[in-house]
């Protein structure tokens, strides 16, 4: 009998048996155009094809309204959100799978378009310098507003209801999107947090939004159904800039993170070519990994094989897939029969419609 692949191997999250460690990444497809922004039948069926990860992970769900930084992104603040989100919770269970929702806020990574005219949020008033997508095609990003402590609080409490939102949708648990330049990546890198309060200046200010978020769920969500997502290596994208400071703020967070009985740590590998900045970390798993006490979910750029070996070298638990998953929605079955997978049509990966969403082919066995 040939050695099963580690990423075929069902793993132990809390209380959740997940079939496999092939996890399906959180990724945008700005399909909710609609006007409640909510998921619909479509969604439904777009995860119900790709069910047979171990685990899935949503796409962001923007916790408000002031969250919002892209078209027809679904949200997960209001009623009809709720119930759209049903839907798809429910059809990937009819398919034995298992679901958690993202929980996103863009923070300064969006546009006065989404906010009735009124700044973006964020740490500080400085522009990340980058392009969003919005009604109205890509537009420059402007100088946000720098949130003062009530925002703050009102923010947290906006997650805490979005928790217990996704909760009474069906979700099997919750990631916070604490990653890629968003919101909390805001406030833990010095290039976009200036402040001079308790929520700047060293690493337990810069990362207290985080942990008052995560204190805040866990009312509503076990800490064994939460995951944090973060990329402790991302360097001049997503109107970041790192610095010295960067890498050990984030081994500040993962250390502290150890406090809690989460379900996973979600940590991206470089997104571009750092190999050049020496105050960088190059293999993402293999530096964090000691420091984390829990479980390691890794993601960008693995295909079957590096996956099944970072899972046999010990540097990871569990290997998230975006791309592949989008254009082969029974990933691991291509996996388990060392199948050729279907290319990706990146075109399609923020249209409308069913093209490039659902109409991916299942593999023929």
């Amino acid at each position: 009998m040939p050695h099963k692949q580690n990423l075929l191997t069902a793993f132990d999250i809390g209380d959740l048996t997940l079939k496999n460690r092939v996890v399906m990444a959180p990724m945008t497809r700005s399909r909710a155009d609609n006007p409640d922004s909510a998921a619909t039948d479509m969604h439904a069926e777009y995860y119900a094809q790709r069910a047979s990860a171990g685990l899935i992970i949503s796409e962001g769900a923007q916790v408000s309204k002031r969250a919002v930084g892209y078209i027809h992104t679904a949200g997960i603040h209001n009623p009809a959100q709720i119930e759209g989100w049903k839907k798809v919770t429910k059809a990937v269970h009819d398919k034995d799978g298992l679901i958690f929702a993202q929980l996103w806020h863009v923070g300064r990574i969006s546009h006065p378009d989404f906010q009735n005219g009124d700044k973006p949020f964020s740490a500080s008033a400085i522009n990340p310098h980058a392009q969003v997508y919005t009604p109205d095609g890509f537009k420059d990003t402007i100088t946000p507003k720098e949130m003062t402590r009530e925002e703050i609080k009102d923010t947290v409490q906006e997650f805490k209801r979005a928790a217990k939102n996704a909760i009474d949708a069906g979700f099997d648990g919750i990631e916070i999107h604490s990653s890629n330049g968003y919101l909390f990546h805001q406030f833990f890198n010095n290039s976009a947090n200036q402040r001079t309060d308790d929520y700047g200046g060293n690493d337990e200010n810069k990362t207290r939004v985080l942990f008052e978020v995560i204190d805040a769920i866990k009312v509503f969500v076990p800490e064994n159904r939460i995951g944090i997502r973060l990329n402790p290596s991302l360097h001049n994208m997503f109107g970041i800039t790192a610095d010295k400071e960067s890498i050990p703020t984030f081994e500040y967070i993962v250390k502290k993170l150890n406090n809690y009985d989460l379900g996973y740590l979600h940590l991206s590998e470089p997104f571009n070519d750092v190999s050049d900045i020496d105050f960088l970390v190059k293999d993402i798993a293999k530096h964090f990994r000691p420091l984390y006490n829990g479980n390691l979910m890794i993601n960008a750029n693995f295909d079957q094989e590096k996956g099944n070996q970072i899972i046999e070298d010990g540097d990871a638990d569990l290997v998230a897939y975006g791309k592949a998953f989008i254009s082969n929605p029974d990933l691991p079955l291509r996996f388990e029969k060392n199948a050729d997978l279907t290319p990706w049509d990146k075109d399609t990966f923020y249209t409308q419609g069913k093209k490039g969403y659902t109409d991916y082919p299942m593999h023929k066995s």
